[in-house]
């Protein structure tokens, strides 16, 4: 077990943990958006698939649990890559000009905050309910919708779709790099592939709060 923890400390270990524990949650928020979308075939359908996902508790526990720890890995990685990379170089550029970053590549320390965030925000107010003005447990729908309905809440779930957008753009794009499947003939196939997940899951989520807001889902 020891090189395990080796790995782990070097810095091409954690690039390659951050990686795993990205297609982990990129895979989640895809199937996540997904099921989400039921919405708009009304209350039944959106209660009803919520009722299965949750009649194994082992499942749902174990589901939640991988999930958990690939948060977690994914966010000390990317913190201490940066606390490494800091510590290399304490004294900043005097000047820095960027040249070819990307929006996602530049964005992605505060994204990653703001997504971070959100997510401990969203599951105290859909999951727990804790944050809910009107939570109650079992009714998945009615509680999208009542908790939507409050326009700050609503912006703030549309301001963590755009950091999520940015995020993927990049993310989805440099895992591959990192995984070292990075041949030149591969590299439009992986932008296109960054691109289409960084618009289409982003825009799924999005469509409920705008839907809510807009008086579409009630």
């Amino acid at each position: 077990m020891r090189w395990i923890g080796g790995f782990y400390r070097s810095t091409i270990g954690r690039k390659v943990v951050m990686a795993v524990s990205g297609i982990i949650l990129t895979g989640f928020v895809i199937l996540h958006m997904s099921g989400n979308l039921l919405a708009f075939k009304g209350p039944a359908a959106l209660d009803e698939y919520s009722h299965l996902l949750q009649r194994s508790a082992i499942i749902l526990w174990g589901v939640r649990s991988v999930l958990l720890l690939a948060a977690a890995f994914h966010v000390h990685s990317a913190w201490s890559l940066r606390r490494d990379a800091r510590a290399a170089r304490p004294t900043d550029y005097a000047r820095r000009d960027v040249l070819s970053a990307t929006l996602g590549a530049r964005t992605m320390r505060w994204g990653g905050v703001l997504l971070l965030g959100f997510i401990v925000f969203h599951l105290l107010h859909l999951t727990t309910g804790t944050l809910h003005p009107d939570f109650v447990r079992g009714e998945v729908y009615n509680n999208l919708v009542i908790g939507l309905s409050v326009p700050a809440v609503a912006v703030f779930y549309l301001a963590a779709m755009l950091a999520l957008s940015l995020h993927l753009s990049h993310g989805v794009w440099s895992l591959f790099q990192t995984l070292g499947v990075s041949h030149p003939h591969l590299e439009r196939g992986r932008r296109r592939l960054a691109m289409l997940l960084a618009i289409v899951v982003p825009a799924g989520f999005a469509a409920i709060p705008l839907a809510v807001l807009l008086g579409w889902l009630r």
